[in-house]
């Protein structure tokens, strides 16, 4: 029988494939902001998944010095404060210009019948 080698990713390794779709780590972290019994230290670990998959040596390095403060506790105090107002806190994704410039060019050839219809194979 011949053995098989299986390469199997940890749940953190997912984790931090999944956040580079900057739609899917704004979620991630708004989750957090939503705990009802925040962990000081989960924002901090949060941020870090996020570092590992958008950012770069020196993103890491602000998450590192972040955690080691108590910024977090000041964050979650506000998003407290923010629900008391019946407000939240919340992270969305900033598109780019050429991005927001493309979605308005395709919007306005969907509204002049300019677009081909997608044909399929």
């Amino acid at each position: 029988m011949q053995s098989v080698k299986v390469k199997v990713k940890s749940h953190e390794d997912f984790l931090i494939e999944s956040l580079k779709d900057p739609e899917e780590a704004a979620a991630y972290v708004s989750a957090v902001f939503e705990e009802e019994k925040p962990e000081p230290e989960l924002l901090p670990l949060c941020l870090g998944h996020v570092a590992a998959a958008l950012g770069g040596e020196g993103d890491r390095q602000w998450v590192k010095d972040f955690g080691a403060s108590d910024k977090s506790l000041a964050v979650y105090e506000l998003a407290v404060w923010l629900d008391s107002l019946g407000l939240k806190l919340t992270v969305d994704v900033q598109y780019s210009e050429k991005f927001m410039a493309d979605f308005r060019e395709a919007q306005q050839d969907i509204a002049n019948g300019d677009v081909v219809p997608f044909e399929r194979r």
